[in-house]
């Protein structure tokens, strides 16, 4: 058995202990609950205090979810940045309050060092890089140093990636795949070489980052094969414009879209699935569980 913190095999079981907790890969999925504060989401649901981000992770709790991420600039399509100030303004007094409320580990979903590092000093337990350490590479010194998981994201935007609002098409399905391979493999190899223990990394294909619509189903039919045995794998397909291109619905009216995006990602090995709907998706996590792992 391993170190406390760093992954290790019970049996035939991989565990990944974050914030005291078990994760126990491969024997059920996890949900991951997104608590937005950045009132520009392409969702609608950001909330503008501490106070109302606590009260949602609270819900978000007592509906299932087995890990909160906090995200304070939103990641749609050309949205406007926001300086680090901004983005430290909106989410370390969130984490603090989120953390005094709610027993389960908390996610921080950023790219800037800076904001990473305050929101683990106010209680964050994890570290979610949507560039996968190519735009801020001391993400994994962090990681390394205080022995965090650590989620690294495969990311096509930097890349003539597809525009959601262009249109714009940069590859074909069939290529996607390779791809993000490739991506996820070179995020591994930055994070290895800071320091970052194997056990601490969990990979994230981008669904949405830099892709056509046509090749996030591309990835969501063939996510086994983009799985990279001893990592858990991570896939947040909720509300995203995938939905909306095949049911023509905005955001606030894709749950049904959301559940079979779901369904069929843990039906092809996902071991996270990042939600706003958690209630909901608990109950497709559950079900999907009980039919690919009915003896577990």
């Amino acid at each position: 058995m391993g170190h406390q913190n760093d992954l290790f095999c019970r049996g035939m079981i991989k565990i990944m202990v974050i914030a005291h907790r078990d994760f126990k890969w491969g024997t059920r999925t996890y949900v991951m609950g997104i608590v937005n504060v950045s009132p520009d989401s392409f969702s609608g649901d950001g909330v503008a205090s501490a106070h109302a981000a606590a009260e949602m992770a609270k819900r978000l709790e007592q509906e299932g979810a087995d890990i909160l991420d906090v995200g304070g600039e939103s990641t749609r399509p050309n949205a406007n940045p926001i300086t680090a100030a901004e983005e430290l303004s909106r989410v370390v007094p969130a984490v603090e309050q989120i953390s005094k409320t709610v027993a389960v580990p908390i996610s921080i979903d950023t790219t800037k060092y800076e904001v990473a590092l305050a929101a683990v000093n106010a209680g964050a337990s994890i570290l979610n890089d949507q560039w996968g350490l190519k735009k801020e590479p001391r993400l994994a010194l962090l990681a390394a140093k205080h022995n965090l998981p650590i989620i690294l994201m495969s990311n096509q935007r930097d890349s003539g990636g597809y525009d959601a609002q262009t249109g714009r098409d940069t590859g074909s399905a069939a290529d996607i795949i390779n791809e993000v391979r490739h991506s996820l493999n070179a995020s591994v190899e930055k994070a290895r070489q800071a320091g970052v223990a194997p056990g601490k990394i969990i990979l994230d294909p981008g669904i949405g980052f830099g892709k056509t619509w046509q090749q996030d189903l591309e990835i969501i039919r063939r996510l086994k094969e983009i799985k990279i045995p001893g990592y858990p794998l991570l896939i947040g397909t909720s509300r995203k414009s995938l939905i909306k291109m095949v049911l023509n619905l905005p955001a606030d009216d894709r749950l049904e879209g959301t559940a079979t995006t779901v369904a069929i990602s843990i039906a092809n090995g996902a071991d996270i699935v990042r939600v706003h709907d958690v209630k909901q998706m608990v109950r497709v996590r559950k079900m999907a569980d009980a039919i690919m792992r009915p003896q577990l």
